[in-house]
């Protein structure tokens, strides 16, 4: 993942220019003006611990824990973390999407469906289970493979829709530089530039660098939910007064039109912004399987035990 460049102009006064949802400022070294009439300030700090999850494998689960449970329309992050032969071997999936972004390495996936593929590091998959997906997840090289996983809640009227895939390799992910600040725009938009990634429920998905003393301002739809995940380095986010944020934590914002961020230190930043249109709609979950009420998710454990509604093609299928 990557971010937008921003620096810093020293000139003795500033103005505001507004470019596709990045408001860009022109400011004097001493500013850490925010730009926007409502910034979106920091509500809420995690700190993503590791954990065992699949077979050997160790995740830093920030959302989908006790202290974040969900943060509509996200149900789960983790920052996984895996090495030979440890991984995420066959299992289920229904109702949401998940998106895997990698950092370092590389992972084959393969489904009950016949999909098979490699995702190396830069890139990105986007799967939306629908249905129902059986698949596998694991190591294709050696060493430590790492890389982020997000999971996307789907509003009722989808979470029966046929199963689907979005590939991004990353020399296809649209990416921008200004001033000190790299953007890789995964989805949404940023600097002017668009992913084509079409998300079912709305969501902005952003990797962001800022080299030491750059700033950025990233305007928000007001009416989505918002986070941040420290990916390395430190930054201070929201307010310019505020405490730095080091790896492995994951910031809620609160309401506003937008994110400031600033990069006071001396080595860079990275960090992903995600955004999405929250769903409002009852959430039950249990485990791989998300949809409305019990009786949906009774319904879902029938269809897996028997193979069926989605899940028929599991009856032989097994990962090679």
């Amino acid at each position: 993942m990557r971010a937008v460049n921003y620096g810093l102009l020293l000139l003795n006064q500033y103005r505001p220019i507004r470019v596709s949802g990045f408001v860009r400022r022109i400011m004097s070294g001493s500013d850490y003006s925010s730009g926007f009439d409502q910034p979106r300030l920091v509500v809420k700090k995690v700190l993503a611990k590791p954990q065992r999850e699949g077979d050997g494998a160790v995740v830093r689960r920030s959302i989908g824990r006790s202290e974040l449970k969900n943060l509509d329309p996200f149900l789960m992050l983790d920052e996984f973390s895996v090495s030979p032969p440890a991984g995420f071997p066959d299992h289920p999936h229904r109702g949401f999407e998940t998106v895997t972004y990698m950092l370092q390495g590389a992972f084959t996936h393969q489904d009950f469906a016949g999909h098979k593929g490699t995702i190396r590091t830069g890139d990105v998959q986007w799967m939306t289970a629908g249905r129902g997906i059986i698949h596998s997840e694991m190591p294709a090289d050696e060493g430590t493979q790492k890389g982020l996983q997000l999971w996307i809640n789907l509003a009722s009227k989808d979470k029966m829709i046929e199963p689907k895939y979005q590939e991004l390799l990353s020399e296809d992910i649209k990416r921008a530089e200004k001033d000190g600040v790299e953007v890789r725009v995964i989805a949404g938009e940023s600097m002017g530039v668009r992913s084509p990634v079409y998300t079912r429920t709305p969501t902005m998905y952003l990797d962001f660098t800022l080299k030491p003393r750059a700033q950025m301002h990233q305007s928000i739809s007001e009416s989505w939910n918002s986070f941040v995940y420290v990916i390395e380095g430190e930054g201070v986010f929201g307010s310019a007064n505020s405490s730095p944020v080091t790896a492995h934590h994951v910031l809620v914002l609160g309401p506003g039109d937008g994110l400031s961020v600033w990069n006071k230190s001396s080595k860079p930043v990275r960090f992903v912004l995600i955004g999405g249109q929250p769903l409002n709609e009852p959430v039950v979950q249990y485990g791989p399987f998300v949809m409305n009420t019990q009786k949906e998710i009774d319904q879902t454990f029938e269809d897996y035990h028997h193979c069926k509604n989605g899940f028929e093609m599991a009856k032989y299928w097994r990962s090679q």
